[in-house]
């Protein structure tokens, strides 16, 4: 099912992925120990992005996102500028 936002010029719609709450060995991890870099899957992208596409797993700058609630799903909008790289 296509995103229900329809991004304009440079900016990417993603799906905000959930922090680890345990490490590779099994250890947990408290709320205060997950400041990892801040991934999400790309859903949708502008006419404009160049280089990322529906599908792609991003890290972006987290405190330049716009975020919103569609239908329940949690969204963010990102400027292309903003997304880090792409894994």
């Amino acid at each position: 099912m296509p995103a229900p936002i329809k991004p304009l010029a440079d900016r990417v719609v993603a799906v905000k992925e959930a922090a680890k709450s345990t490490t590779a060995s099994g250890i947990y991890l408290p709320d205060s120990a997950k400041e990892a870099p801040a991934y999400a899957v790309v859903e949708a992208v502008g006419p404009d992005v160049k280089g990322i596409k529906k599908g792609d797993k991003i890290i972006y700058k987290e405190y330049s996102t716009t975020e919103l609630k569609v239908d329940g799903k949690e969204f963010l909008i990102v400027k292309e500028e903003d997304v880090l790289a792409t894994v």
